[in-house]
């Protein structure tokens, strides 16, 4: 038996793919591939094991989706698969295709007290649910509950429940944006095209035209300080994600801590930190001081979706993960 496991992370930009060490879980020979650039996932993967030069047994698949029976179709780019069609194509005696989030949420129990830094809150209480979500492509969103010496992730479609304004600025934001969609989804602003979304919005509120800006052109302008509307722009999305985390802490009482993974926020990690972004998390009336206890975390791992896929196979496989979360 190969002493390595394949994992991967597709998203809807990038499909990532790793080698994992079954005993382990270490990751070795990481490497990105573009999906515009193939048509599928499984040439995909054979072009990167004959890369490798290695063959494997089992593999576990993070994608960006929803992941219900045997057809695998993306929310945020065209690839669909059939995952017994892959797994017979590719000659494996196991695959586990999961939801992106689900993977990232198996990173908690595995990562290391470096891979995270903490945004307020107290300290982790054991054997409590954690959140995760994250802005990138996408707003994914799972919960992560400790099962004795396992873990179980719940997995889910977080990222299209409602938005949810908290003021009187977010409540005309949310008019301007029913123009546009008869259901604003959170994910509509709390992702990259979110970004923009959000900069299009506050530009019609001050009754100014917006330019065609890019998500990676607002924050850098929001940084730089040559753009007001950008930096409001910037400021109001860390806030929308904190009243977002907050809402995720409620529904479970997840004082095992609310983790951030995603593409977006480790861009900005200073402006993050000073924005109002644990004011809206804890604003939440008479709950306020129960969500003053929690701990959110940004994870700073820099493949959370490869070491959960990892995590989450090594645990079918009988391994028990390092619970650094608990």
């Amino acid at each position: 038996m190969s002493q390595y496991i394949l994992v991967g992370d597709v998203g809807g930009t990038n499909a990532r793919l790793a080698l994992c060490e079954r005993a382990t879980g270490v990751l070795s020979a990481i490497r990105s591939y573009p999906t515009a650039d193939s048509p599928g996932l499984e040439p995909v993967i054979r072009q990167y094991l004959a890369e490798q030069g290695v063959t494997v047994a089992e593999a576990c698949i993070a994608i960006a989706c929803p992941v219900q029976g045997d057809q695998v179709v993306m929310t945020n780019h065209s690839w669909r698969f059939s995952i017994a069609a892959m797994q017979a194509g590719l000659g494996l005696a196991r695959l586990e295709v999961i939801n992106d989030f689900t993977a990232v949420s198996m990173a908690i129990p595995a990562l290391a007290p470096e891979d995270r830094c903490q945004i307020g809150g107290g300290e982790i209480r054991p054997g409590h649910p954690v959140a995760v979500y994250g802005a990138g492509t996408g707003l994914g969103v799972a919960h992560l509950v400790p099962c004795g010496d396992t873990w179980l992730s719940l997995p889910g479609e977080g990222g299209h429940v409602d938005l949810a304004p908290g003021n009187a600025e977010e409540e005309a934001l949310l008019r301007v944006l029913r123009r546009r969609w008869a259901h604003v989804s959170a994910e509509r602003l709390l992702s990259g095209q979110g970004l923009v979304n959000l900069y299009q919005a506050l530009a019609e509120l001050a009754g100014r035209a917006p330019e065609a800006l890019a998500p990676g052109q607002i924050t850098e302008r929001a940084l730089g300080g040559d753009c007001a509307l950008c930096q409001r722009t910037l400021a109001l999305f860390c806030e929308l994600m904190g009243r977002f985390g907050g809402n995720l802490a409620l529904n479970l009482g997840t004082f095992g801590g609310v983790y951030l993974a995603g593409g977006i926020v480790p861009r900005f990690l200073d402006f993050f930190r000073d924005s109002g972004f644990r004011a809206a998390f804890e604003d939440k009336g008479r709950f306020s001081g129960y969500l003053a206890a929690i701990p959110v975390f940004l994870i700073t791992h820099p493949h959370p979706g490869l070491l959960g896929a990892g995590a989450y196979l090594r645990q079918q496989l009988g391994f028990r993960l390092d619970a650094t979360a608990s």
